[in-house]
């Protein structure tokens, strides 16, 4: 509460033009709307939110077409300590629409989709400084049915790395170890990816990034290998509030054709 109500005297004193201190500026750094991870937790005593407004995702097979929507995916930040902070990840709504191509037949499902508790861990890395780097920790609660949830149990950890080659351009590698849900519902197999991306400041408002992932799926029935490239904007218009978009397409034909996300974040 005293660090809300710092940061609000100085807002009041810039705005009457009083200069305020850099270091007053709340720590504000939303995952979304990249693919990859992040190693920046959030300040204890604060509550971070990103919530997707809209997910969509289309998949054109040669044998069916799957549109998949997510609305209300929200994801909470809760710092517990000065490098360490709790996640909880819920979806709140996904309609699923699969399409066989030889018979027409349409089959629909909607719900709910599951939970993810996950800790984030800040290791190495300070303001100034071009290099980070942490680890997140998650497990993800089956409380959603397949195919808007994954039907079982998983969990997985999440290594983000960052390094800034100029005041306005970094590289960011982000790599991912899960024990996945098998789409049966029982058992769980090895899924990996490894995410590269660039990002590039406009301003102190506005950021763009390019990424490029790939990702191993060695589910029982069916071993995939996935590529996906992606493009997304964010935009800040206060020190605590950013909307943003995100476009994914796949590159090759394992991977879903298309992607686009909306939504933003905030800072309590």
């Amino acid at each position: 509460m005293v660090k809300a109500w710092g940061w609000l005297l100085g807002a009041a004193m810039m705005s009457i033009g009083v200069p305020a201190l850099a270091e007053d500026e709340p720590r504000f750094c939303p995952t979304r709307p990249n693919l990859g991870g992040s190693s920046c937790t959030t300040e204890p005593g604060r509550v971070h939110f990103e919530i997707s407004a809209l997910d969509w995702q289309r998949d054109d097979q040669p044998d069916q077409r799957e549109d998949r929507i997510v609305t209300a995916d929200i994801l909470t930040r809760v710092g517990i300590g000065k490098n360490t902070e709790l996640q909880l990840d819920w979806v709140g709504y996904g309609r699923d629409r699969t399409r066989d191509k030889a018979t027409a037949l349409v089959d629909t499902a909607t719900g709910t989709g599951d939970v993810t508790f996950a800790i984030r861990q800040h290791l190495a890395g300070q303001k100034g400084k071009p290099f980070s780097a942490g680890v997140q920790a998650f497990v993800t609660a089956p409380t959603g049915r397949y195919p808007i949830g994954a039907g079982s149990w998983s969990t997985g950890i999440i290594i983000p790395v960052q390094y800034e080659l100029t005041e306005k351009l970094a590289i960011a590698v982000t790599g991912e170890a899960d024990a996945a849900a098998n789409q049966s519902g029982h058992g769980r197999h090895l899924a990996y990816n490894e995410i590269t991306g660039l990002r590039y400041k406009f301003t102190d408002a506005v950021t763009a990034t390019a990424e490029m992932s790939l990702e191993r799926d060695d589910e029982p029935d069916q071993h995939e290998t996935m590529a996906l490239a992606a493009l997304s904007a964010a935009w800040r218009p206060t020190k605590v509030l950013q909307f943003d978009i995100l476009a994914a397409t796949g590159l090759n034909a394992a991977a879903p054709h298309l992607r686009l996300v909306t939504g933003g974040a905030i800072l309590f």
